[in-house]
């Protein structure tokens, strides 16, 4: 007898590259025992300059502020889902929101990703899932990456699964158990150089193509303690501000040089990783904004080598593949099945994570 059930879920996520609030309407299907997906609407709204000022500084307010914050943002994300609702008049069932992180440093137990779920929920008159990664560090874990649980249960014809977000992860099968981890920053990095010219990004890579490598630069980026570093691991803003900060400060150069420097350190932090695994002939799926630059995936490419295939997807799934993981993770804490797995982060046991909010 076929089994059929499904979920209609709004997925929100907002990333540590500070492009802007993700939404994604999907409808998951369960049948015979195997998941599918739709992504049904989409949207991407941008953040303004103060929003997004808020937001990057946010790791540097005091406790009270930060709270406000977190409502505040809570509040503003639940306006954009009722008019996302309202405007492609859609029937719900929930709405799992990722939050946006502002603190992340497992190691000594914290993780925070503000947009109360409360506020949310209220604002958006729908029950909300979130705070998806506390729960997997209180049990010892990194709390990220999270979408390796997607990655095994929708996407799992590829051998890697590839996010090239704010900070890049990658995702595989290793004697038959999942894996995943963090691997170096990307659009955090690009776009942090990008952001001191008055750019949002460098369009395409025609910026980083048009420089020159800056050996000193890169040798100290690769030299970086983290990439030593085994698994699991993760990395956070904090990182970022303290580690690769300071090494741009100390080799000036022009925008064209570090663009070109930080794609060719990107690339070669990731075909190390993944030639660590000794796949060949392997397929790799590349979602994320960094899929969209198409001087970097030239770049990864020569790189990897032949034996590798890299497969961008058609650009609704590269600019929303987060959102729909969030949306499936949201699901399956429903269903209060395993959405946090230990052999990705560290944790000392599997877990449904994520807390429920309903509209008061």
């Amino acid at each position: 007898m076929t089994v059929i059930k499904e979920y209609r879920v709004i997925g929100l996520m907002s990333g540590t590259s500070l492009d802007g609030l993700d939404i994604a309407y999907c409808n998951f299907k369960l049948e015979n025992g195997r998941w599918s997906y739709q992504i049904l609407e989409t949207d991407s709204i941008n953040y303004n300059p103060d929003f997004k000022a808020q937001l990057k500084k946010a790791i540097y307010l005091q406790s009270h502020a930060m709270i406000a914050l977190h409502n505040t943002f809570g509040s503003w994300m639940g306006t954009q889902v009722a008019d996302f609702i309202k405007k492609h008049e859609l029937v719900v069932d929930f709405i799992a929101s990722h939050g946006h992180t502002v603190l992340h440093q497992p190691d000594i137990g914290i993780t925070y990703q503000i947009g109360s779920g409360q506020h949310l929920a209220n604002s958006s008159g729908q029950k909300v899932i979130c705070d998806f990664r506390t729960n997997d560090v209180y049990y010892g874990g990194q709390g990220a990456p999270l979408v390796p649980i997607g990655d095994e249960l929708l996407f799992s014809e590829y051998d890697y699964c590839l996010n090239l977000g704010g900070i890049s992860n990658i995702s595989l099968k290793q004697n038959k158990v999942r894996i995943a981890y963090d691997i170096a920053p990307v659009n955090m990095l690009l776009n942090h150089i990008c952001n001191s010219v008055n750019l949002d990004y460098d369009d395409e890579g025609k910026l980083g193509r048009s420089g020159q490598l800056n050996t000193a630069l890169l040798q100290h980026l690769n030299s970086l303690d983290y990439y030593s570093q085994s698994i699991p691991k993760s990395l956070g803003y904090e990182w970022f501000a303290s580690q690769i900060l300071p090494v741009l400060d100390r080799h000036p150069d022009t925008t064209e040089n570090l663009l070109h420097t930080s794609v060719h350190h990107i690339a070669q932090q990731l075909a190390k990783a993944i030639h660590s695994h000794k796949l060949s002939n392997a397929t790799i799926l590349a979602t994320g904004g960094g899929a969209k630059n198409i001087y970097f995936i030239e770049v990864l490419r020569q790189k990897l080598g032949d034996q590798f295939t890299i497969v961008c997807p058609e650009e609704e799934l590269i600019d929303h593949k987060e959102s729909l993981i969030f949306a499936f993770m949201g699901v399956l804490k429903e269903r209060n099945e395993i959405n946090c797995l230990s052999a990705v982060t560290g944790a000392r046991k599997d877990s449904s994570s994520g807390v429920i909010f309903n509209p008061a």
